[in-house]
């Protein structure tokens, strides 16, 4: 039986998503038998086809939403065959059941509750009565059958009372009835409006909700952020909304489901229980699943463009292994400079303060360019905060006084430095220096390598989220683990250079083993091999298979090492090298003895053309960074503050934030700028990330300047359009065909 349920779900799955049966089948197993998803996209493409992460974790959710479909089946089943109501028929419905709202609507009927007015209603003996106005008679009357259930004593004390109760018992019956219920959850799904109204004795000023005080938008075309917007609007106690649908069509629909008998005499009864059924139980409790269902999507949507956002900020191009100054700017305490070498050690720290007066500013030029000397940096770091582009002036000019031209600065967003400043993982690494320095050394950091540094803080700091704090905890968490994992494992990670923090995330390893492989390297000194992880405690067989593919050790016994070739293919290795008479080590980097390998001889059953090449591709370029080569973004030297911006300044900016309603783009003026979904491309864009992401450089031009509130509105479109272009261009939704201020989602954030 457990085989052919699992054949079953595996080929739903593949029906669902498109994949082989095969695939999907050899993605379950891996799973199954522990294997990380960094390490199965990698190391077993020749079994599941050559599916990416992406699709692999599809697999994954599906299966454990269905296994978990599964087991709330089985649940249900055994309690309504414990009440001894289950009929063949139900069964084979419940069977049937591909959701779990369909599944809970099933059971709805057979499900314990709480006293409602239908029991209460049967405890009085009226279910006889309530089972006339749901057949519809022609030959009762309503009144005369209601005169049988009159007992004082049980509190019916007329007619009315006998069949309002009856009523009650049937209007229970049709919200209970699984066919009406899909009837109305299909309305809210294709009819249902979002209606956002100002609770006005809150709102006593201006608010971020303003342009949702009197708001309506179709529930299925609703946008996550404003979603999320009115959401947050209503637990601050500005906003009160709720999602309606027209109730006539649906009463309408509901009777002809039920086959309402116009000529019976029960039918105005009939008709008062669907009003009651549809107004009491069917709108509260599906317009609550409505809500969640919006909630569930919104979160997703927005999760997904955080989990892109920090992908393209993860992988972004790293400086490198060079000499590093980072200065954290600062105007009343001090600019904190901190040098580290090309490994990021920290060597030595400097505190100028070259805003405070004349005096202090010549000081902190000479001592500066003393400290440049000194050390002789390849480039200088420093945060994009307050007083960053004054500071970075400062250093400009000193270096060009000096003749050092060649040195790079740039400015380097700071997102969450001051968190990890003061987190256990900076004062374990640095327990004796102040939080401004620890501060200066991760911005100098970052510019080497932005993903061994930014690994160390809380996602949600980072700042390249959308209502990060509104969604699912757990979600935000999985998903952003799951990002960050994944970029660790394509980048790979120098097992003798990186931190606790860096190694936590290689797949099979976590915390706890990334904590003993560390005291292991400073107790023995740095690794020589990758068999020698073997050697440290709880580094069993399983994790060595898993995690040891992403590890890197440079100069060590084996070239390999250093290469993302796995261990389990080092025989393989050996022998290409033995069939072209040449000892292993002149394979490695070699390109033209590695184009020499012919590829179809040691395919077999174990290995296969997909494997062999990325066996190839590795040995040509051993341990190569697959992250794009650095560039430095050039901001103007004029441009330092908004109040140096004018409308239609054309300016170079990085792009710092991708959200559903636009990017936004730092532009060198402490304030990013927003270019609004409709000011990003000449042509039409659903979304933003069809055109940018996270780390783009950009050519803009100002549009907006609200200085009062900090806001820039800037537009990367090429004003080359012409109008008939325009013209064929697809009719916008009415999120982007708003002004840029008026429908700056972002206000409410």
């Amino acid at each position: 039986m457990e085989r052919q349920l699992n054949t079953f779900l595996i080929s739903q799955i593949s029906q669902e998503l498109k994949l082989s049966n095969s695939s999907v089948q050899s993605v379950v197993k891996l799973l199954e038998e522990g294997n990380t998803i960094p390490f199965i996209a990698r190391y077993r493409k020749e079994a599941t086809g050559n599916l990416d992460e992406v699709q692999i974790r599809d697999i994954q959710e599906r299966h454990q939403y269905l296994l978990e479909l599964e087991d709330r089946r089985s649940t249900i089943l055994q309690s309504i065959e414990s009440q001894g109501k289950l009929t063949d028929e139900l069964k084979a419905q419940i069977f049937q059941c591909a959701t779990k709202n369909t599944l809970e609507d099933l059971y709805l009927p057979y499900k314990p509750k709480r006293r409602t007015r239908a029991a209460i209603a049967r405890e009085k003996g009226l279910e006889p009565l309530s089972e006339f106005i749901l057949s519809q008679p022609n030959d009762r009357d309503p009144f005369q059958e209601a005169k049988l259930y009159i007992n004082a004593e049980k509190g019916v004390d007329d007619e009315d009372a006998a069949l309002a109760g009856a009523r009650d018992i049937a209007a229970e019956k049709i919200a209970e009835n699984i066919d009406v219920r899909s009837l109305v959850r299909d309305a809210f799904h294709k009819e249902g409006i979002i209606v956002s109204k100002v609770i006005t004795e809150k709102a006593t000023g201006p608010t971020k909700f303003e342009q949702y005080y009197d708001f309506k938008e179709k529930a299925n075309k609703i946008p996550s952020h404003r979603y999320l917007a009115i959401r947050r609007g209503e637990q601050e106690g500005i906003l009160d909304f709720s999602i309606q649908i027209e109730a006539e069509p649906v009463l309408s629909r509901i009777a002809t489901l039920l086959k309402l008998n116009s000529r019976s005499p029960f039918k105005k009864q009939f008709e008062l229980a669907i009003e009651d059924a549809y107004k009491r139980l069917l709108l509260p409790s599906l317009e609550t699943d409505m809500r969640v269902e919006l909630k569930l999507q919104s979160d997703h949507e927005a999760v997904n463009i955080f989990g892109e956002n920090l992908r393209h900020l993860l992988l972004s191009s790293p400086l490198g292994a060079k000499r590093v100054i980072g200065i954290d700017p600062g105007i009343r305490t001090g600019c904190k400079c901190a040098v580290v070498d090309h490994t990021g050690k920290f060597l030595e720290t400097l505190t100028i303060y070259p805003f405070q007066g004349e005096k202090l500013a010549k000081q902190s030029s000479e001592a500066l360019i003393k400290f440049i000397d000194k050390y002789n940096p390849i480039a200088i770091a420093i945060g994009n905060g307050t007083a960053g582009r004054e500071t970075e002036s400062l250093v400009r000019k000193v270096l060009q006084e000096h003749g050092k031209k060649d040195i790079i600065v740039i400015q380097v967003n700071e997102a969450g430095a001051s968190v990890y400043s003061a987190s256990d993982v900076a004062r374990e690494e640095f327990p004796d220096l102040d939080l401004t320095i620890r501060g200066a050394i991760s911005i100098a950091r970052r510019l080497q390598d932005p993903l061994a540094e930014l690994v160390k803080i809380d996602p949600k700091s980072i700042g390249v989220g959308q209502y990060q704090h509104d969604v699912h905890q757990p979600l935000l968490q999985d998903q952003l683990h799951q990002v960050v994992e994944s970029c660790v494992n394509h980048v790979g990670v120098d097992i003798n250079t990186a931190s606790f923090s860096l190694l936590s995330y290689v797949a099979g390893i976590g915390p706890s083993l990334a904590q003993k492989i560390v005291k292991y390297r400073e107790s023995k000194g740095p690794f020589t091999s990758r068999q020698q992880l073997r050697e440290v405690s709880g580094f069993g067989a399983k994790t060595f298979e898993q995690a040891t593919g992403f590890l890197r050790v440079r100069e060590g016994e084996n070239p390999l090492d250093m290469s993302a070739v796995h261990p389990e293919r080092y025989d393989l290795v050996e022998q290409m090298a033995k069939d072209l008479g040449v000892p292993l080590i002149k394979l490695v980097s070699n390109n033209e003895l590695a184009d020499r390998i012919e590829i179809k001889r040691y395919v077999n059953s174990s290995v296969g053309e997909l494997t062999l090449r990325d066996i190839i591709s590795e040995l040509k370029k051993p341990g190569r960074d697959p992250r794009s080569e650095f560039e430095p973004p050039r901001f103007r030297d004029d441009v330092m503050e908004i109040k140096d911006l004018h409308v239609g300044m054309k300016l170079e900016g990085v792009v710092t934030n991708v959200t559903a309603f636009g990017a936004f783009v730092d532009i060198g003026v402490h304030q990013d700028g927003l270019i609004h979904l409709s000011e990003l491309s000449d042509r039409y864009i659903k979304h933003p990330s069809e055109v940018v992401k996270a780390g783009d450089k950009l050519q803009v031009e100002v549009l907006q300047i609200d200085a009062e509130r900090k806001r820039i509105s800037l537009t990367a479109r090429k004003k080359s359009q012409n109008i008939e272009t325009k013209l064929k261009e697809p009719k916008k939704d009415n999120a982007q065909s708003k002004k840029p201020f008026s429908s700056n989602p972002f206000a409410s954030l």
